[in-house]
């Protein structure tokens, strides 16, 4: 009975294991919507026959090769994918070009077809890599010119170059007046100038060690709206009675000033809610108040001016403050305990809040949010995608 229950968690799991390889084939979605389709699909019929129009009337090549086949291949990239380190102009005409000056030799020196097919493409390759112009069509122009026993070295010039140079100054003029940047700038900056993210995505990059068909700016561009995706939704579905700090110290509104300002020292805060009997919030007494109070545009005797304010008073008649209630701010921003904390971020980064009262259904004060609860929140957050992208 076990042997067979073993057995049979072996056959399942097998059968999980083929069933992910044969998704792997599944074609992945393409997430572009029908005006960027219409918009790649004219601009590549405009390469092509802008091309094989002015090479046929000028009559280049033979009378049979105006235009090459890559040329096909070489406008979807460069009019669907005008991104990619591989549509670009100098992997276009470098990897085209050199590539059938490859193909050429490879005829000329080595007689049997098939041997010199495949040399052709492999040394392609290598030199489109060496000469930083790796372009997928290149290995085309490679084999086509010695499955068509091209020995002539100018049909390298004419057609390919000439064909390629006119795809690429359509691909310039298309992709710009569409919208698309084109060249498309592929190199990093200097070292120095760097962000973390920038070093940590070359890092990654370099750990990957494959060529990926989308540059690098677009890549760090991708990673930044990703993560502000997040966290928008986070914030957006997370309320303030989630992070905020529920073990709040509060005082009333006559509470001795040297006693606010002993809790002020002794917990490490800047800002004491102040509330009534019922608990709701009457104002709120922070380190500017006390500050204020003390005349801080004063500099001379500072010390021993706020030594005065927070000392008790014991004559009758005094124009000192005593009690909190006398230097608190009466206007305080309050949140609700439901509200989500999307709500909170544009009062703490444009109106200069640092803390903000979180009160309940009926007013009553039941937590404080602070800068430093939401900064926790956001790299929490991107600290569970990080765990839950893993592999």
């Amino acid at each position: 009975m076990a042997t067979s229950l073993i057995s049979s968690t072996q056959a399942e799991s097998r059968w999980q294991a083929v069933r992910q390889w044969l998704r792997a084939f599944r074609p992945a979605q393409l997430r572009v919507d029908g005006r960027e389709r219409l918009r790649a699909a004219f601009g590549a019929l405009l390469g092509i026959g802008i091309t094989a129009a002015v090479c046929h009337t000028a009559g280049l090549g033979t009378q049979a090769l105006w235009i090459v086949a890559p040329m096909g291949a070489s406008a979807v990239l460069i009019f669907a994918v005008p991104a990619s380190p591989l549509a670009q102009p100098w992997a276009v005409v470098g990897g085209n070009t050199l590539s059938a000056l490859v193909g050429i030799a490879c005829a000329n020196w080595i007689a049997p077809v098939d041997l010199a097919a495949g040399v052709a493409v492999g040394l392609a390759i290598a030199l489109m890599f060496s000469l930083r112009c790796l372009h997928p069509p290149g290995g085309a122009s490679a084999l086509m010119m010695v499955l068509g026993g091209v020995t002539d070295p100018h049909v390298a010039l004419a057609p390919v170059l000439v064909n390629t140079l006119l795809m690429v100054s359509v691909g310039i003029i298309w992709n710009s007046a569409t919208g698309r940047r084109y060249p498309h700038a592929q190199a990093p900056g200097p070292a120095a100038t760097r962000s973390a993210t920038e070093n940590d995505l070359d890092a990654v990059l370099a750990h990957y060690n494959q060529v990926l068909d989308v540059p690098r700016d677009d890549l760090l561009a991708l990673l930044g709206h990703t993560r502000l995706a997040g966290y928008q939704r986070m914030l957006a579905n997370t309320p303030c009675s989630d992070i905020m700090s529920r073990d709040v110290v509060t005082v009333g509104f006559g509470t001795p000033l040297q006693e606010a300002w002993a809790l002020l020292r002794q917990k490490h805060i800047k800002a004491l809610p102040v509330v009534d009997r019922a608990g709701r919030i009457a104002g709120i007494v922070t380190l500017a108040d006390f500050l204020k109070a003390a005349d801080l545009d004063l500099h001379e005797g500072f010390d021993a001016r706020l030594k005065n304010l927070i000392r008790w008073t014991r004559t009758v008649n005094s124009s000192k403050p005593d009690v909190v209630g006398q230097i608190m701010t009466r206007r305080v921003r309050v949140a609700r305990s439901d509200r989500a904390l999307v709500d909170l971020v544009p009062l703490f980064g444009s109106t200069g809040h640092h803390h903000i009262p979180i009160v309940d259904e009926a007013q009553r004060l039941v937590g404080i949010m602070t800068q430093s609860d939401l900064v926790a929140a956001v790299f929490k957050a991107e600290q569970d995608g990080a765990s839950d992208s893993a592999p």
